[in-house]
């Protein structure tokens, strides 16, 4: 009980920052039900993007680019409803940000997307793999 009071303490206090809740609710939103691996992959991607030149610097500031996470701009409310959920996001978001991400799992995917859509820029960039329910990519090295 006092391990998971902890765990409760630190994320309260982490959540406190704000790109840590941005990535919760990316994480959240992007892969809800889908397995460890696959969240982890969508935070690895967001957080590819904060590195990289073509995107913005910061976490929210990615999550919240114009069009690029569709939840975000759908039109439908952005509450975390299912607690269960948003928790598993909330404390995969507090560990990336406490004890580092899992580098590499996406091998440097910029890009993904549900596995059941078949979006027209996919064609343009190299299929990294599937990982529960997204297929990730990167820019071709050609």
């Amino acid at each position: 009980m006092k391990q998971l009071l902890a765990i409760l303490l630190i994320a309260t206090s982490l959540l406190a920052n704000k790109q840590i809740y941005c990535l919760a609710e990316a994480i959240y939103f992007e892969s809800r039900g889908s397995s460890l691996a696959d969240q982890a992959a969508v935070a690895d991607v967001i957080l590819n993007r904060v590195e990289s030149s073509r995107y913005p610097d910061t976490i929210c500031k990615v999550v919240h680019q114009y069009k690029q996470f569709s939840y975000y701009w759908d039109g439908k409310s952005d509450r975390m409803l299912d607690l269960d959920a948003k928790a598993s996001a909330t404390l995969l978001a507090v560990q990336v940000a406490k004890f580092g991400r899992f580098r590499g799992i996406s091998e440097g995917s910029l890009f993904y997307h549900a596995s059941y859509i078949n979006p027209y820029w996919a064609k343009a960039y190299q299929l990294v793999g599937t990982i529960g329910q997204h297929k990730y990519y990167r820019i071709s090295k050609d």
